[in-house]
């Protein structure tokens, strides 16, 4: 034991003291032998040889710049977590380069721009598919794109609470007025340098984001799904990428039986509480938890909204006395609306239902509505973030308190108080910010020819990581491989700009951080 102990130190100290990117860099070639494997068992050797190659290329390149090197662990200073933050703003933006070469090899008529786009758009986990075909994709294919997806909400629970939480961004800017106090659970991991904290995060949460996808797996199995489309939406779920083989569980076997066993995972993405107790929030419990009780109570209320706007409209229509397709018409809106409140972006089986049902067309307005508020903080969902929403919600309640009494003292608690004033204040600078970027996005998008209705869905998509947008949020889905190349590269930095978040870009271009 003592053997094997002093054998993984020398190890675990090396990888410290190795650049961030370098690690990911190597460990996304290493995971390049999964659809290789397949392809092999497949008898499709073209696409065997080319993800075989590419990760045995990079995996060399990776060691030979490690052994390089050398071992030099970094500080943990205010500048080593920067640097740690352009790492993954380089990882988003680079890394996309060398998963698209085997995509590209293995798919000889498409050209290497379309190739870096959809990686781009898997490792945001934005889910935005460049292909209208999926059986333009073989199998492989298919699997990688959802397994980039789904190593990139990876990165993304890790490096929340390893990154952005001691720099306050992220979201965690919320809360982080009373990081002073001592009350923030990471203040204890501070000390640390950024790989470790990296490095033991992966190592905590490893297992829950494995047994969840392996759990999920073998629930659409038993539902009656294919091994390898229950295996890709399982990962498209943990993700919420909404990458699919098959168009999302309406096209799948499983069902109905699916998409409730998909919806009790997607409640991973409206809160950290759920799977991680390493944020303020956790302190309250999942039930006290506002972004968890925000998350349900418009899960609930939007569908009972629209199922009462379609119920009244089947009256005038006659068909009011249908109460199965009633049903199925509340259940089509519940699954479609936390699937877009999460940023995944599947519809479901009924979503149709409630349309013919009541002779109305649901608006996709409310769908991008959905997706831009977003999921929880520090999860691997998009959009503006529950927690956020809610700080503007308790600085509006109170305004209006105030107006009918005006000397009137607040009895929300220390907690709620610094939520309310100096939260609401960063989550009102970051819609602002948010709302910016939605005007330039749309700005930018026109200029290389796309409609208004279009620019719009696609931006939104963009930016709150919710790519299914593009074929449910408009009248018509918006054909993404008829855009021109500036319109597609422009997509992929609004994706980035969506994952990483304005806040975050723009503290590395703050020199008073820079100088500590």
């Amino acid at each position: 034991m003592r053997r094997s102990h002093s054998a993984r130190q020398p190890l675990a100290r090396r990888l410290e003291g190795q650049p961030l990117f370098l690690l990911l860099f190597a460990a996304l070639c290493v995971s390049m032998l999964v659809p290789a494997g397949l392809a092999l068992a497949m008898e499709e050797f073209a696409t065997a040889r080319a993800f075989f190659y590419s990760a045995l290329m990079g995996t060399v390149l990776a060691v030979m710049i490690g052994l390089a090197r050398g071992s030099s662990p970094t500080e943990a200073t205010g500048r080593a977590d920067l640097f740690a933050l352009l790492a993954l703003f380089c990882a988003f933006l680079l890394l996309p380069l060398p998963l698209a070469v085997p995509f590209a090899e293995s798919l000889p008529d498409t050209r290497f721009l379309n190739a870096y786009v959809e990686m781009v758009s898997s490792f945001t986990t934005t889910g935005m598919s460049f292909y209208d075909d999926p059986r333009r994709l073989s199998a492989p294919l298919h699997l990688w794109r959802a397994q980039v997806a789904w190593m990139g909400g990876f990165l993304i629970w890790v490096s929340a609470a390893a990154v952005m939480a001691p720099l306050s961004l992220g979201g965690f800017e919320v809360t982080a007025a009373g990081r002073d106090e001592g009350e923030t659970r990471m203040s204890r991991f501070e000390r640390a340098g950024v790989i470790r904290r990296v490095l033991k995060g992966a190592a905590r949460l490893g297992p829950i984001y494995l047994g969840l996808t392996a759990l999920l797996w073998l629930a659409l199995l038993i539902a009656g799904d294919s091994p390898l489309t229950a295996l890709i939406h399982a990962m498209s779920t943990l993700s919420t990428s909404g990458i699919s083989p098959v168009g999302g569980p309406a096209h799948s076997g499983a069902g109905v039986a699916g998409e409730l066993i998909i919806a009790v995972f997607l409640l991973f993405a409206l809160s950290r509480v759920t799977f991680s107790s390493d944020t303020l929030t956790a302190r309250m419990g999942l039930y006290r938890d506002p972004e968890f009780r925000m998350g349900l109570a418009l899960v609930i209320a939007v569908p009972v909204l629209l199922f009462l706007r379609h119920w009244i409209a089947a009256f005038e229509v006659s068909s009011g006395e249908d109460l199965g397709l009633g049903f199925g018409a509340f259940w089509g809106s519940a699954f479609t609306v936390l699937s877009f409140l999460t940023t995944t972006g599947w519809e479901s089986l009924h979503w149709q239902t409630a349309q013919s049902w009541s002779g109305l067309a649901t608006p996709g307005m409310v769908l991008m509505g959905l997706s831009m508020i977003g999921g929880g903080v520090a999860t691997t969902a998009g959009g503006v973030k529950l927690l956020r929403v809610y700080a503007l919600y308790l600085q509006g309640r109170r305004e209006m308190d105030r107006l009918v009494h005006p000397s009137s003292v607040s009895g929300s608690g220390k907690a709620g108080r610094r939520i309310r004033r100096h939260g609401a204040f960063q989550a009102w600078v970051f819609f602002m910010l948010f709302a910016i970027c939605l005007a330039a996005s749309m700005t930018i998008l026109a200029a290389f020819g796309i409609s208004f209705e279009e620019a719009t869905v696609l931006s939104v998509a963009a930016l709150a990581n919710a790519g299914n947008l593009a074929t449910h949020g408009g009248t018509e889905p918006v054909a993404l491989l008829d855009l021109t190349d500036g319109a597609k590269l422009a997509l992929c930095a609004f994706m980035i700009l969506g994952r990483l978040e304005l806040l975050a870009i723009l503290a590395l271009f703050n020199p008073d951080l820079w100088r500590e």
